[in-house]
């Protein structure tokens, strides 16, 4: 991980082919061209969050050529002062590498990471910024939410998401639940998440050998400084999950792989719930013995699971209704599966150190409010 305090002083952008500031760009990041060779310094100063509204950097990592980001017509829908804001777009193949580029050349005091695709509620910058007079709180989260005008199966997706069965302390990431409260990187959840770009800064910003899972040993590492997270079930953005069957299993498998890769980098007790569902998997190849040596104790747990997932339905069904609810109920099955292929996969995989990595061309654009 590089060490982005000295990295944001010297602007030596060592690992980007190229860095271009497009849309009216102050005179000293206009200035400013990296060739991945050479550099010009610029000086500035970290302030502190104070008791006026903080300068917000709003950051999006998109693909190269997408034209249509809504997470930008979303961002200059938020009720916060244009002279206290500045979104920045940052276009390239490796979401860490393109967040850690875009977190350099950011003005802000408070950065507040977005997805592409997301669409945070207007008021959620000014919910961050009462937050963060508290100056142990580090980060800010809520969770993303599924629009209600979305397609029927992702809705359906929705509810697995949501289900603790499926997802466990983790699925306040996609649903409101409590109140606001101190919490960790099980709760919150990378593209809607405020954060004290300062603090960034200090731990060299996002692990650029990890995706996912970049975000949550970032978090980690904060909580381990003595820095609080928060998260506001209110502090809420929208989302469409996965569009269909295919992926979202894809994801699945996907976000197993990041923890496990994570685990092994950045090991911490907080990942021990996380070996429940590659555990799991190998219970099921183990259940056939179990029948066929007569040992009864080992299969009570499978023969158990049918009655969870009708439990985790009944519960579901109170906020989602009766039909998304029972269709989730495979989905929910399937998750602990696909989950656990995933984590086995990250275990064995080799995860390439950042500087081992290709060149990454990161392109940052500073929107026009």
């Amino acid at each position: 991980m590089r060490n982005l305090d000295s990295f944001a002083v010297s602007r030596q952008f060592d690992r980007c082919a190229g860095l271009h500031i497009l849309y009216g760009a102050p005179d000293a990041l206009g200035r400013q061209v990296c060739s991945g060779c050479s550099s010009q310094s610029t000086s500035f100063s970290l302030p502190a969050v104070n008791s006026e509204l903080p300068l917000v950097s709003i950051i999006i990592p998109t693909r190269p050529g997408q034209r249509d980001v809504p997470a930008v017509t979303a961002a200059r829908l938020l009720d916060y002062p244009r002279e206290r804001l500045e979104i920045i777009v940052a276009r390239g193949r490796q979401p860490s590498v393109q967040r850690n580029t875009a977190l350099a050349a950011a003005r802000g005091e408070v950065i507040y990471f977005l997805d592409d695709d997301t669409s945070p509620a207007p008021d959620n910058l000014r919910r961050a910024a009462e937050s963060f007079k508290d100056e142990k709180i580090k980060m800010v989260g809520g969770p993303n939410l599924c629009p209600s005008d979305a397609p029927f199966l992702e809705q359906v997706f929705a509810v697995v998401l949501s289900s603790w069965l499926a997802f466990g302390p983790s699925r306040a990431r996609y649903a409101k639940v409590g109140a606001a409260r101190p919490s960790s990187e099980k709760e919150l959840i990378l593209c809607n998440l405020a954060a004290r770009r300062a603090d960034l800064l200090v731990l060299g910003g996002f692990d650029e050998s990890l995706y996912p899972n970049e975000e949550n040993a970032l978090m980690d590492d904060l909580q381990k400084r003595g820095g609080k997270l928060l998260y506001d079930p209110e502090f809420v953005a929208y989302r469409r999950p996965r569009p269909s069957i295919d992926s979202f299993f894809k994801m699945l498998m996907t976000y197993g792989r990041g923890r496990a890769e994570q685990f092994r980098l950045h090991p911490t007790p907080r990942s021990i719930l996380n070996f429940i569902p590659p555990l799991f998997c190998i219970y099921l190849t183990l259940v056939p013995v179990f029948g066929m040596t007569g040992f009864l104790a080992g299969v009570i747990p499978v023969v158990t699971w049918p009655l969870a997932l009708l439990g985790q339905a009944s519960v579901s069904a109170k906020q989602h209704g009766i039909l998304k609810s029972l269709l989730a109920v495979p989905l929910v099955a399937c998750t602990q599966i696909f989950y656990g292929l995933g984590f086995w996969r990250g275990l064995f995989t080799r995860v390439k150190p950042a500087a081992e990595k290709p060149r990454i061309d990161v392109t940052l654009e500073r929107i026009t409010l």
